[in-house]
Order: structure tokens, then sequence, then C-alpha cells
């Protein structure tokens, strides 16, 4: 079986950092479409950022603080988020894709396109 497991979130103060981190287990992070989703309380699930092979996108409002990226050796995925503010506190999910996804429309993706999912990593910033 695919599996996923995210790990890395916390709670940090505004302007803090966090990196996240989602271990890939069965399957090659070379060959997938991956992307990390969040999800706050009483909010819809939103894309946050999405990579394939060495193509990234990012929703606007974390441009230029959050920076995705994968270890294709030890089938890892990453997302490193600076300058934290409150708006950014959700649980936080990797999803991987069997299909090609460009990574430039992740703001525009429910996540309905991504069949394998983490269990999520809460991250609180105040």
């Amino acid at each position: 079986d695919v599996q996923l497991v995210e790990s890395g979130g916390g709670s940090v103060q505004t302007g803090g950092s966090l990196r996240l981190s989602c271990v890939v287990r069965s399957i090659s992070v070379t060959s997938y479409s991956m992307a990390w989703f969040r999800q706050a309380p009483g909010r819809e699930r939103e894309g946050v950022a999405a990579i394939f092979t060495s193509r990234t996108g990012y929703t606007e409002p974390v441009k230029g603080r959050f920076t995705i990226s994968k270890d294709d050796a030890t089938s890892t995925l990453y997302l490193q988020m600076n300058r934290l503010v409150p708006e950014d506190t959700a649980v936080y999910y990797c999803a991987a894709s069997t299909q090609y996804l460009s990574p430039d429309r992740i703001a525009q993706r429910s996540g309905s396109e991504y069949n394998v999912w983490g269990q999520g990593t809460q991250v609180t910033v105040s």
C-alpha cells in the first residue's frame, strides 16, 4: 500500500518557521504529482504548494514564504514555511497523484485529483 506520513507540525509565534516532512512509502516522488494542502476550522481544503520533477507552484498567500521540495533518494516531500502568520493555522496534508497535475494550478485544485493522502499534521501560529 502507498503511504504518506507527515511530521513537523507544531505551535509557533508569528514570524516563526516550521518545516513539514512527508515520507512517501511504496511509490517514487519522482513519478507522482505531489502537493501540500491545508484545512483550517470552518474552511474548505486549500491547495498550498505542488511539485512535479523540478516544477513548483504555490497559492498566492504563501508565495515568497513557503518552499516545497523533495528528496528523490529518500522519497520525502518537504514544505519549508517561513514568516508564518495566524492565517496559516490549519491541518496540513501531503497528497500524491498518479496523473500529471501542473503545479501552476495548485490554487485551483480541490484535492479530488489526488488519490493518496497523509493523515495530516497540525500547524498553529499565534
